[in-house]
């Protein structure tokens, strides 16, 4: 016995879910970095090493990392109207209210440790 199935392929439609499905995979990917970054930074009243993530006093370093995400890209940082330019001070190294910071990064480390997982936020986005 042979069966026989016909059938059409709707491309709008499966653009559309492409293109939503993106949108929220990338939206979980960022998600997942900015929560690595946030967790990386500890209350402390000493400093922490250089190389190490930075410590904070107030908790409002890992509040002012936000993320958002445009149809083609994430951003995800510590905003600076929060902090000012601290968060990139610490990042890259550099000078904040008239004091020199040793390079303290904790966007690019929470990065490297988020990437192994970021393919899976794109599984089945599809349906």
């Amino acid at each position: 016995m042979i069966a026989r199935a016909r059938g059409r392929l709707n491309t709008t439609q499966l653009r559309r879910k492409a293109e939503r499905g993106k949108y929220r995979g990338l939206g979980h990917a960022a998600g997942a970095v900015r929560l690595i970054a946030k967790r990386s930074i500890r209350k402390r009243k000493k400093a922490s090493r250089p190389g190490t993530p930075p410590s904070t006093q107030t908790k409002r370093l890992p509040a002012a990392i936000l993320y958002a995400v445009e149809p083609d890209r994430a951003v995800i940082g510590p905003v600076a109207s929060i902090v000012g330019t601290a968060g990139e001070a610490h990042e890259h190294g550099g000078r904040y209210k008239r004091e020199n910071y040793p390079q303290r990064p904790f966007m690019a480390p929470a990065l490297d440790k988020a990437r192994p997982r970021l393919p899976d936020n794109w599984a089945g986005v599809i349906h």
